[in-house]
């Protein structure tokens, strides 16, 4: 499934490329995905073999208004070829070569308690600056770490926690 999902991002990510509307696309087919991952009766209707391929299409067409054309004829197409159920995977691989297409770099930073804004920008800032990349800052909130922060840069993972520290010590002092 993730290779079907894999050809069909990268096909409707050229063609929105080549129309220069790639922003356009992936926030259209990301508030699709949305609206099928929030309302299970959506789910039953595209993806269940019971109702007919023209059906499907008259329901996409009563669902979504203001779509451009290339998203809507790309829909018709997952319809048309039964392969609706991929839309999650596909959004996730848009959104990989959407990053990737902006040199986005995505930064993932946990924390015991809620970080004000300023240093959360602030970091991220600092990191765009060391990686010359634009930098795509998450910032959640993790009360086991206990203190510190574990700070996620794309594959490279910086733990600076309590909790790691201390399980460290655990280590050092079992093998004393």
């Amino acid at each position: 499934m993730e290779e079907i999902a894999a050809v069909y991002a990268r096909a409707l990510f050229e063609v929105a490329k080549e129309r220069g509307d790639l922003d356009d696309v992936r926030e259209q087919i990301g508030q699709f995905a949305d609206a099928l991952d929030a309302e299970r009766a959506l789910q039953t209707f595209f993806f269940s073999p019971h109702f007919s391929t023209e059906e499907k299409k008259d329901g996409l067409h009563k669902a979504i208004d203001g779509a451009s054309d290339a998203v809507m004829n790309f829909l018709e197409l997952l319809v048309e070829k039964h392969r609706m159920p991929v839309i999650f995977r596909i959004r996730r691989e848009l959104d990989a070569l959407w990053r990737e297409e902006n040199q986005m770099l995505p930064v993932q930073l946990t924390s015991a308690i809620p970080l004000d804004e300023q240093t959360v920008s602030s970091l991220g800032r600092t990191i765009g600056e060391r990686t010359g990349r634009k930098v795509d800052v998450t910032a959640t909130v993790n009360p086991d770490i206990l203190g510190g922060i574990v700070l996620r840069v794309g594959n490279s993972i910086l733990d600076a926690s309590i909790r790691n520290r201390l399980e460290s010590l655990r280590k050092q002092v079992a093998r004393s």
